[in-house]
């Protein structure tokens, strides 16, 4: 008999790290109020929010660290110039979608606004006041394959984009990979996921196509059913292995479809981290 562990499901990232040295370091080195210019969008972000993010969040958005004041340290002005004048705001310019992080935003703002003091799982000390959210984000590099040679591969490239954009429905990519491998480790994971609050027919919260990459990102975020009637207290704490520790999990797969009259194989790998935030 074979025992699946969670460490089967889904890989960890990294080791464990000590909550307090990071809240140090990141307390130390953030203003209070962080100016983020997300490919041209202005958004202000409280450091208390920031700090709360998901890591796997956290990594895309700043993947060489969070470097204050925009490109390389720079201070920018409203008009534009660069200023050595320290009354001048900094401005961090960060490569992400403004979209992505507004949703997940959103999320924060609706999880602040519960109160878990009676429910089930409320006798544990990280969720007595804590809301706990359930972040999974997929990345998905596709790879496109023509027939015959097209004249114009980047619209072919969008229109594939475009074609994997539609399809987004969480769950079925995983659940084809399923059935091709016979895998149970992942059939265990959709299972704890539909037990904390996902619904097998659900679709992703965000999905867009990457500005000038064959990628594409898509985020689901769900608040832990803390009083569900499939005993949360058990989906609380395997849950809660993944607080802090994104982990992630990868696979490919391939498709025959049709683009302008045309056949094209279409790869795909997709990588999906899922993590577990508390707000």
């Amino acid at each position: 008999m074979t025992v699946t562990t969670y460490d089967d499901l889904i890989y960890q990232q990294r080791p464990d790290v000590p909550e307090e040295e990071l809240d140090d370091d990141l307390e130390e080195s953030i203003p209070q109020v962080l100016k983020l210019n997300l490919r041209g969008s202005r958004i202000d972000l409280e450091r208390e929010i920031l700090v709360s993010l998901p890591e796997s969040l956290l990594i895309v958005m700043f993947p060489n660290g969070l470097v204050l004041g925009g490109r390389g340290g720079s201070r920018t002005s409203s008009d534009g110039n660069q200023y050595d004048d320290d009354d001048i705001e900094e401005i961090t310019h960060v490569d992400f979608d403004p979209v992505a992080l507004k949703h997940v935003l959103e999320c924060y703002d609706r999880a602040s606004k519960i109160d878990n003091s009676s429910s089930a799982v409320s006798f544990h000390p990280l969720l007595s006041n804590k809301q706990p959210i359930i972040v999974l984000r997929e990345e998905l590099e596709y790879f496109c394959v023509p027939s015959k040679t097209v004249k114009n591969t980047t619209e072919l490239k969008l229109l594939c984009g475009e074609h994997l954009k539609q399809n987004d429905k969480i769950f079925v990519a995983l659940e084809k990979n399923i059935a091709r491998e016979n895998n149970v480790a992942e059939q265990h994971l959709i299972d704890m996921l539909c037990d904390a609050g996902f619904d097998r027919q659900d679709n992703w919260g965000y999905r867009a196509l990457e500005p000038a990459r064959t990628s594409v990102m898509s985020m689901a975020l769900v608040l832990l059913d803390m009083n569900g009637p499939d005993n949360p207290v058990a989906t609380a704490q395997k849950l809660l292995l993944f607080w802090r520790k994104p982990a992630r999990k990868c696979w490919w797969e391939g498709n025959t479809i049709e683009v302008q009259q045309k056949s094209v194989r279409l790869w795909a790998r997709r990588t999906w981290t899922l993590e577990l935030a508390l707000v």
